[in-house]
């Protein structure tokens, strides 16, 4: 039995996996707030009470915004700031005496997809989570690739490739830089495009639905990001060449994405056909979750 935990900002997930992938168990609770030495409590009560209730023992990987530092073996970068420079890993393990795994959510969701989800089979996979922040992970032969600094994928703090005249410099990105490629692909992203473009701010779902309604200011501003999209993952093609790229979060359910972005990306691709595809995940928000338990 494999047991997956999902450590949010909000909530604690956990699902219970047998061999072949079938979910035995599922629960979720509310994050504790602030608290470091409640959350971990609450990480073991779930474990505890899975066990007992499934009446074996599990494996346990975990997910968590954030990675585990190079440097000190703390957790470094999670947007639950009650966890940062603190030695999660050390501390659950001791708490719950076995070895456990654990990654950032986008190495989950992309592991999840590569193992039996949109990408299963497939032996170099990129998982992009596009939301309100920008993230993805790598996925070669059924191993997630963490790389020399255990940043691996951290494509959301590139800078937005062969950039247009009025995209330079690009807006100021949290991480200090200017122009990275979450300022312009995020939710937010795009509702700043068409709010520059008309004045108007809308949320990227009703510009969407706007476009598909004929509104000509939301068509301009979903085909320009499009443009965007495909520009940065032929960007990611040239580098990686993956076999599939797997789109995750909240931008992932557009439609329109997965024909448009596979009819543009050619013109930066060095090649004479790309024969990478562009799939919607499997599993959604339960992707998280599930890759901490393939961990």
């Amino acid at each position: 039995m494999r047991l997956g935990i999902d450590l949010g900002g909000t909530k604690i997930e956990i699902i219970a996996l047998d061999a072949s992938g079938t979910e035995l168990l599922r629960r979720r609770i509310a994050s504790p707030q602030g608290d470091y030495s409640a959350t971990l409590q609450a990480i073991a009560r779930l474990i505890n009470d899975a066990e007992a209730e499934l009446g074996q023992t599990g494996s346990v990987g975990i997910g968590t915004p954030g990675s585990i530092s190079r440097v000190n073996g703390r957790l470094k970068n999670s947007n639950s700031r009650q966890l940062n420079d603190k030695p999660i890993l050390e501390d659950l393990q001791t708490l719950l005496q076995r070895p456990i795994k654990i990654s950032n959510d986008a190495n989950c969701f992309v592991l999840s997809e590569a193992t039996d989800g949109a990408a299963a089979g497939a032996s170099v996979v990129f998982g992009v989570i596009i939301g309100t922040g920008v993230g993805a992970g790598i996925v070669v032969n059924g191993k997630i690739l963490t790389g020399a600094n255990g940043i691996a994928g951290e494509w959301g703090h590139n800078p937005l490739p062969w950039p247009q005249l009025h995209e330079i410099p690009g807006s100021t990105c949290y991480c200090g830089l200017n122009g990275c490629i979450e300022t312009f692909l995020s939710g937010p992203g795009m509702a700043q495009l068409h709010y520059h473009q008309t004045g108007e701010m809308l949320k990227p779902a009703d510009i969407v639905e706007r476009a598909e309604n004929s509104d000509k200011a939301c068509y301009r501003s979903l085909s320009d990001y499009e443009h965007r999209l495909a520009r940065s993952l032929a960007h990611v093609i040239n580098i990686l060449d993956p076999d599939v790229i797997v789109l995750g979060g909240g931008m992932s359910n557009i439609t329109h994405l997965y024909a448009k972005v596979g009819e543009l990306w050619g013109n930066w691709v060095f090649s004479d056909r790309v024969d990478t595809k562009l799939v919607k995940h499997r599993f959604g928000d339960s992707s998280g979750v599930r890759g901490a338990a393939w961990l």
